[in-house]
């Protein structure tokens, strides 16, 4: 994979190849390449020594190329020159992006969860696919409405086969002993509650990233804060999860700005951890995404995992620099066999109407500029609408050219929420990358 290179710098390279050649072309070391040391020194003797031996630089008529001798100088500038253009052509691939509905439609229920938000997925193998959710509906759905609506801190569902469909998803949520609904995944110290982010399968088993959320005061919908981030070992995910047994590992470099396990990336033995940190810009925060690397079979020990900082992988969390700007605090990174990159996805600004994708050819970037995918339709619903958790899933799809991808539609009276049973829940697009 070559990194794709800017067409100003293309044009900057150009130009120095064509001043080094008209410097070759021209100079009288060029031209003193078409006599031999002998012949120089015989002519300056005849002339004496009040006579400097001068050459009018011109034109090399030579049939040979005048870049020195047996033209490699030459033979090696068109070859810098032809892969600078090769480079050149190397745009970033095309693609569609098209609507869902018959995967949307899978997550349209009416009875038990009827809506969560989040939405990553992780592969489990032999055709089953994890799905994570934050904030939850359970109750019922009767014409277009929620009734009977519970809201629950987070819940799962297991996906059996390639894509989802009604018949294939089994959700999963515990209850209390007066049968309400309650959370899947709960803080052992009963402080706050869980946000599951995303996952990866190894041989060693599944690890799930959790963030342990506290009250806090802030505006309608975002009264909340971070307080920390864990993550989870399933030692027997091939049971169902109600039988899952979990080790917990607190992460010992997360705190209320910076967090890991937005996206994992299984890939050549390792495993890609990414997050974000929160930059103050003017009055908002600014998301960065940060790296971790660790070997897949050692993802509990946390003294292996390298974080990249300057072109290299350090031991100090606290040297890791952002590898991508403004992205959001949901996110997705996989590789993507067509574009032959690694296409990150993810919601502008966190909040807002456009789905875009950055490119990459390696894990750690550098990163492409922002490329818009798609509007969201449903801000134009209601002004309290708003869009969010943009995403990529590669473990779902037809084809290998595809990336589903899906963002939810919430809104800041909850009241809505209930009224419209349309919002909540992942929404479907299908990117095709031509």
């Amino acid at each position: 994979m070559r990194p794709l290179i800017s067409p100003a710098h293309v044009a900057l390279l150009l130009n120095r190849c064509r001043k080094a050649a008209r410097k070759a072309l021209f100079s009288e070391d060029a031209m003193i390449g078409r006599f031999s040391a002998s012949d120089l020194h015989d002519r300056q003797s005849e002339l004496g020594d009040n006579h400097q031996l001068k050459i009018r630089p011109r034109l090399n008529t030579s049939p040979y190329p005048p870049f020195g001798k047996g033209g490699q100088g030459g033979f090696f500038c068109f070859i810098v020159l032809l892969l600078l253009l090769l480079s050149a052509c190397q745009t970033p691939p095309r693609f569609t992006a098209e609507p869902l509905p018959r995967y949307d439609e899978a997550f349209q229920r009416t009875s038990g969860w009827t809506g969560g938000d989040g939405a990553y997925s992780v592969a489990l193998g032999r055709d089953r696919v994890l799905w994570l959710f934050g904030d939850s509906f359970v109750g019922r759905v009767q014409h277009g409405r929620r009734v009977a609506a519970h809201l629950i801190n987070n819940s799962a569902a297991l996906q059996a086969g390639p894509e989802p469909a009604d018949g294939s998803l089994r959700f999963v949520y515990r209850s209390l002993p007066d049968g309400r609904p309650t959370a899947f995944f709960q803080p052992e110290d009963g402080a706050g509650w869980f946000w599951p982010y995303h996952g990866v399968r190894t041989p060693q088993g599944l690890f799930l990233f959790l963030l342990q959320i506290e009250p806090a005061e802030g505006p309608a919908g975002f009264g909340f804060k971070l307080a920390s981030t864990w993550m989870g070992k399933v030692e027997n995910p091939d049971e169902a999860p109600e039988n899952w047994t979990m080790i917990r590992y607190k992460i010992p470099w997360s705190d209320d700005k910076r967090l890991f396990g937005s996206s994992v990336l299984l890939m050549g033995g390792y495993c890609y951890i990414y997050g974000t940190v929160d930059t103050p810009a003017g009055g908002w925060v600014r998301k960065q995404v940060v790296l971790a690397r660790a070997p897949a079979d050692r993802m509990e020990d946390f003294s292996a995992w390298r974080f990249f900082a300057d072109g290299e992988w350090v031991a100090d969390a606290d040297r890791a620099g952002p590898v991508c700007d403004d992205a959001a605090a949901e996110f997705s990174v996989s590789y993507q066999p067509r574009a032959d990159r690694y296409v990150l996805v993810y919601t502008e600004g966190g909040l807002s109407e456009h789905i875009a994708l950055r490119l990459a050819s390696q894990p750690q970037g550098p990163w492409g500029p922002p490329i818009r995918v798609y509007r969201c339709p449903e801000v134009d619903w209601n002004p309290r609408i708003f869009c969010y958790a943009g995403k990529g899933h590669p473990e779902i799809g037809d084809a290998p050219q595809e990336l589903i991808v899906t963002y939810v539609a919430n809104a800041t009276d909850l009241a809505l929420l209930e009224s419209d049973a349309r919002l909540y829940r992942p929404k479907f697009i299908k990117v095709t990358f031509e």
